[in-house]
């Protein structure tokens, strides 16, 4: 009977030490296959796992190992670890296309330098745009300050490019801000990928000559733009063509009206398939000058572009766009003790745009500031396509020039049933084969003069072309005080809201100079969830108890369940 007993013991620990093995063997091989074969299942509504097509094609196409080194490293507060965590991530995923093409790492660039060296190290990061920021904590009872570098480093075929991982939006708080940078890594990070992969940077003119603004209102745009293309600007009146090496150009807000020869620069340069930046304002409408007078009347600037727009698919107004979506402006309603009382009023002269359309360009983009903006029709033309970027709300009405304004108008804001003409285009983008304005209208004795120099006419674009006109001249210039200086392009300071902007335009001229496709992207949304503070501060304790009590309560009962039923069952055995 002993023997019988061994036997049988025996043969179960022979049992258990080969289910053990198979076991660790099942293990070992499962793991060896996730190392090589990741396959993840997106259950999110907005798809935040998943990288754009533009993302995962850029990624396959690599040809060299793409290094990044992520500088947010040490003991972080739980948001900015989240950012890490989220950056470590979206690297993850790219290697799962690029597979050994990209490799990343967490560096701390201060890790063991004290004195001299850590200054030189400062002075190295800030060469490549690398620039930490002082993070400052307030707690209940704390204070904690650090020094973080919020920044990547992306090494690619012998050439390098920084990446700021964290936003700068000072309309924000600190949780939207991290969510937002959390949406914008795909896009940064692949951007910054493809940028290294390119031989050359697109080539960008800014447009003068005909009274446009180069001067602090602009040097926000110019200064972001400098970083991103190869940004020159000349004079249209002193030039015989404009070089068809630039891959787009802006006009923006010229105030002086174009004639016949620098049309045709422009005419010839889309039929030679260049883009252009359109921002136009077709009334001279200016706040500040209601600050030196009562009121203005706004009139037709009369720039001579009409036609030329007309030829291209658009007919921009000589009109204002009064709408209810508006931001506040301070508006002086008396006198106290000898100074001025004022009141933030709605201005309906500059409009909140919420762009509605799906195209990358503008998709779940947040709101838009206009000022003094005009409505723009379109013209049938079956050989152009027209999208519509951005429109007036629900709310809002257009007032015919020559028209009167003054803030005091503010004070008398017109009813939901007197603004009846709602949803009026504002930005619009064109794309199809062009024809030219000056196709049949020019003499024999200039088209041969223009074979002599080796320009001949172009009567139409032999392939597809795009361009954005955009009815409103202030959309890429920045407010600024004496006291502060220059703001952020979109920032409205008298309500201290951040508008989009700049980017809306960076989205514009990305579109009309890459078709990489990586703007589907930087387009993606991501929905920020938060926890309430004061739940947080008065369950703590019981959902603690819940995450993690509750589980070991669990865990013993479900055990002390199996031990009893267990030993039932052997005492059962051994009475039979």
């Amino acid at each position: 009977m002993a023997t019988s007993t061994s036997k049988k013991r025996k043969q179960q620990q022979r049992q258990a030490s080969i289910r053990l093995v198979i076991m660790l063997a099942i293990l070992i091989c499962v793991n060896i296959l996730a190392s090589h074969f990741h396959y993840g299942l997106d259950l999110t509504s907005e798809k935040r796992f998943t990288l754009s097509s533009s993302t995962q094609k850029l990624l396959k196409n690599m040809n060299e190992v793409a290094v990044v080194d992520i500088y947010l490293v040490g003991k972080l507060p739980s948001d900015f670890q989240h950012l890490k965590d989220a950056t470590a991530e979206r690297l993850q995923s790219f290697k799962e296309y690029a597979g050994k093409n990209i490799v990343f790492k967490f560096v701390d660039p201060m890790e063991g330098k004290t004195g001299q060296d850590r200054l030189a190290t400062f002075k190295q990061l800030e060469e490549k745009g690398i620039r930490p920021i002082d993070l400052k904590r307030y707690g209940d009872e704390d204070y904690s300050e650090k020094i973080v570098f919020p920044f990547a480093l992306v090494q690619y075929n012998g050439r390098e490019l920084s990446v700021r991982l964290i936003e700068d939006n000072p309309s924000m708080s600190d949780a939207e801000v991290l969510n937002f940078s959390e949406t914008k890594l795909e896009y940064k990070l692949a951007t910054a990928i493809h940028n290294l992969m390119v031989a050359d940077r697109p080539r960008v003119a800014y447009i003068t000559g005909n009274g446009e603004p180069l001067s602090i209102n602009t040097i926000d745009a110019l200064t972001t733009l400098s970083y991103l293309y190869h940004l020159d600007s000349f004079d249209i009146t002193h030039i015989a063509h404009i070089p068809d090496a630039y891959d787009a150009i802006i006009i923006n807000k010229p105030t002086l009206p174009f004639d016949d020869k620098q049309k045709f620069l422009i005419d010839q340069y889309v039929m030679d398939g260049g883009h252009v930046l359109w921002m136009l304002d077709m009334v001279n409408a200016n706040l500040d000058s209601l600050h030196t007078s009562e009121q203005l009347i706004a009139m037709d600037m009369g720039l001579n572009l009409d036609d030329m727009l007309f030829k291209y698919g658009v007919r921009v107004n000589p009109d204002l766009i009064e709408d209810n979506q508006c931001v506040q402006l301070p508006i002086m309603v008396g006198m106290k003790n000898g100074e001025p009382v004022t009141e933030k009023q709605d201005w309906i002269y500059y409009p909140e745009f919420t762009p509605t359309s799906k195209h990358p360009i503008v998709n779940n983009m947040d709101m838009i500031l206009g000022k003094f903006v005009s409505s723009i029709d379109t013209i049938k033309d079956p050989e152009i396509k027209k999208t519509i970027l951005l429109e007036s709300s629900k709310y809002s009405r257009v007032a015919p020039t020559p028209a009167r304004v003054s803030l005091a108008m503010a004070k008398f804001k017109p009813t939901l049933e007197m603004l009846n003409k709602p949803y009026r285009p504002v930005a619009v983008l064109l794309e199809g084969k062009f024809k030219s304005l000056y196709q049949n209208r020019l003499p024999p004795s200039t088209l041969r003069m223009l074979d002599s120099i080796k320009h001949p006419f172009v009567a139409a674009g032999k392939a597809d072309n795009s361009m954005i006109v955009i009815s409103d001249g202030d959309m890429m210039l920045n407010d600024y005080t004496v006291s502060t200086g220059p703001y952020h392009l979109g920032y409205w300071h008298y309500t201290r809201q951040m508008f989009s902007n700049k980017t809306f335009v960076l989205n514009c001229l990305e579109f009309l100079t890459d078709r990489s496709g990586l703007l589907e992207a930087r387009s993606k949304q991501q929905k920020l969830r938060l926890l309430d503070e004061g739940r947080i501060k008065k369950e703590r304790v019981e959902w603690q108890f819940v995450n993690i009590g509750i589980p070991i309560l669990l865990v013993l009962i479900f055990a002390s369940a199996y031990v009893f039923f267990r030993k039932r069952r052997y005492e059962a055995k051994a009475v039979k």
